[in-house]
């Protein structure tokens, strides 16, 4: 019912800023938490960030507080990911994913749609 089509990864240098997108399609998007989960090689899909439906509230994992931000526009039907003084150790496929749910929290189990990911690679 809902795809999800990351965009804006890259390499970068350390310290270099991102910003990822992740577009929606198939459903109202207003009534679906978004959340960024990533993934790096040999390694389980770890939490990011989410946000309610509305854009309300958001929550972040504590490697990334006060780095990254994650924002809803729901005219738009777009989820973003803002991501400041990328570190090394960031470097990993970066997933969409929705729920419809008012917020879907930090489990992989939680969320029912994914992208297809983003590459993005931090150089030190």
């Amino acid at each position: 019912q809902v795809q999800l089509v990351e965009s804006g990864g890259g390499l970068v240098q350390a310290g270099d800023s991102l910003r990822l997108s992740c577009a929606a399609s198939g459903g109202t998007f207003s009534s679906y938490a978004m959340g960024w989960f990533r993934q790096a090689p040999g390694k389980e899909r770890e939490f990011v960030a989410a946000i309610s439906r509305s854009g309300g509230r958001t929550f972040y994992a504590d490697s990334v507080k006060g780095r990254f931000t994650i924002s809803k526009d729901n005219a738009k039907t777009t989820v973003y990911l803002q991501m400041n003084s990328l570190k090394p150790e960031d470097t990993a496929v970066y997933y969409c994913a929705a729920k419809q749910t008012i917020f879907g929290g930090r489990s992989t189990d939680n969320y029912d749609y994914w992208g297809q990911g983003t590459q993005v690679t931090v150089s030190s």
